[in-house]
């Protein structure tokens, strides 16, 4: 069961998971870090490049914040290519007498992903407005150089600032959010043919390419494994 709302934080996403034993649905990449609580413990989760498929032998309980594309260094405090398709404990880049002040504290909340959330907040900096333009402007299919342009870097420093903010590059990030406008188009219910052109494809073949390589699997499988981690929204939750 997977539930998601909008965070107090600008553009962030507070969710919680809950797993039984076995493979769950893959976490494909879009662009962010998140911070986790995982039964008592915090991580980080990085960037990815390729689909994360979760495994948990006994089942497990999640609570998470995922932040918008760019913003999570600030709140870890740490560059994002160097948590590229890495999760790591949060004892290894804070102090551990404060991780773990801060897991009993999320452990012992009535809703950990509320508690999860005000961790997040007393960290969260200022959004850069030009990390922010960099994301809005790929996302609307402007290409890498015409990006650059836009936001007055030279295409070498921003593809270095984009290391720093996403963990990778700027056609990688296009190529990501690409795929993410596909696969809500076709969660929408629209056509596989029609999403990937209204998604900046060349073609399905395009997008079913892409889905291979970045997600490792296709577009149908991936609708399929959708379809059973659905629930039933409550309160201001939403079912993703």
């Amino acid at each position: 069961m997977y539930r998601e709302r909008p965070s107090r934080l600008a553009g962030a996403v507070v969710w919680a998971r809950t797993m039984e034993a076995g493979v769950a649905r893959p976490v494909l990449p879009d662009g962010c870090m998140d911070l986790l609580w995982h039964d008592g413990e915090l991580l980080v989760a990085g960037p990815d490049t390729h689909a994360y498929v979760p495994y948990s032998a006994t089942g497990v309980r999640y609570a998470g914040v995922r932040f918008a594309p760019g913003a999570g260094p600030s709140v870890i405090g740490i560059p994002a290519h160097e948590l590229r398709d890495r999760r790591v404990a949060l004892d290894a880049l804070w102090p551990g007498a404060e991780v773990r002040r801060l897991a009993e504290r999320i452990g012992e909340a009535p809703d950990p992903a509320a508690a999860l959330e005000a961790v997040a907040l007393a960290r969260a900096e200022e959004p850069d407005p030009q990390i922010r333009a960099v994301v809005a402007l790929l996302d609307a299919g402007r290409s890498v150089t015409a990006t650059a342009d836009a936001v007055g870097l030279g295409i070498r420093s921003l593809h270095r600032r984009s290391l720093e903010a996403f963990g990778y590059g700027p056609k990688t990030l296009a190529r990501v959010l690409r795929l993410q406008r596909a696969l809500a188009l076709v969660q929408g219910g629209m056509p596989y043919a029609e999403a990937a052109l209204a998604a900046g494809c060349a073609d399905q073949a395009h997008l079913a390419r892409e889905m291979r390589d970045l997600a490792g699997t296709t577009l149908t499988a991936y609708a399929e494994a959708a379809k059973s981690e659905i629930s039933t929204p409550s309160g201001s939750w939403s079912v993703a």
